[in-house]
């Protein structure tokens, strides 16, 4: 692909991922959790197209799904992170389009959220210490 730099496109999906990852602790701290994991969501998916751009020398579709897009990276996951990545793509269509009764919103518990967040930045580290 021409003109495509990878140290360079790596760099900046590294710098947006640990930035959402930013916004989404501070959203918990303002209380505002169900965007907080939506924010979770972007920082992972974010990730995972830096991990692309390193192992595929292109640029990353714009797909939100997390699994699709770590087994078109060619991540192996095992069962546990194929349901953590499932989890996690979940929080970005019930913040962006909830339902009638905002069922995820009130889902979205102190409690829900710290334990999802926890998860979610396991899976960043986890996702993050495959770029090397």
């Amino acid at each position: 692909m021409s003109g495509f730099d990878v140290s360079e496109i790596m760099a900046f999906w590294l710098t947006e991922a640990e930035e959402a990852l930013s916004v989404a602790d501070h959203l918990v701290e303002e209380g505002d959790y169900s965007y907080a994991l939506f924010f979770a969501h972007l920082a992972v998916e974010k990730l995972l197209k830096a991990l692309y751009a390193v192992k595929r020398q292109e640029h990353a579709p714009p797909i939100h799904n997390l699994l699709r897009l770590a087994r078109i990276t060619g991540i192996e996951v095992d069962e546990a992170r194929t349901q953590e990545l499932i989890t996690i793509t979940g929080f970005n269509l019930e913040a962006r389009y909830p339902d009638f009764r905002r069922t995820f919103r009130h889902l979205c518990t102190p409690e829900y959220t710290a334990e999802q967040m926890a998860r979610a930045k396991d899976l960043f580290r986890w996702l993050k210490s495959l770029m090397s």
